[in-house]
């Protein structure tokens, strides 16, 4: 990989993250006392499924094409969305035992 390449990726991941710091940033606004955390967490998997669904749709340039994308677009988001959660229960089991209480009650 070039030196342009490895800027240009660097580059990338630093707005990768910091869209996703975004969403994390709404989410955590989002839970208060009046709003249950699980609420806000089971919306923003139905956001998530609905914006994979829709940039699937837009991908396609028929209806045909799209018939025959879903079942392996919807594997790809299964394997990316299963890949991330677990290198993140790892990172949260690192720091578990330094945290005192849950941040929410289960």
């Amino acid at each position: 990989m070039s030196t342009e390449d490895k800027t240009k990726q660097l580059e990338t991941d630093k707005k990768f993250i910091k869209m996703a710091d975004d969403f994390i940033n709404q989410a955590n606004s989002l839970c208060t006392d009046e709003t249950d955390h699980r609420l806000v967490h089971a919306s923003l998997l139905y956001a998530s499924a609905r914006f994979s669904a829709f940039l699937t749709s837009a991908m396609s340039e028929t209806r045909e094409s799209y018939d025959e994308s879903t079942d392996k677009a919807i594997e790809f988001y299964m394997e990316e969305y299963e890949k991330m959660l677990k290198e993140h229960f790892k990172q949260y089991r690192i720091s578990f035992d330094k945290r005192n209480t849950p941040p929410y009650p289960y």
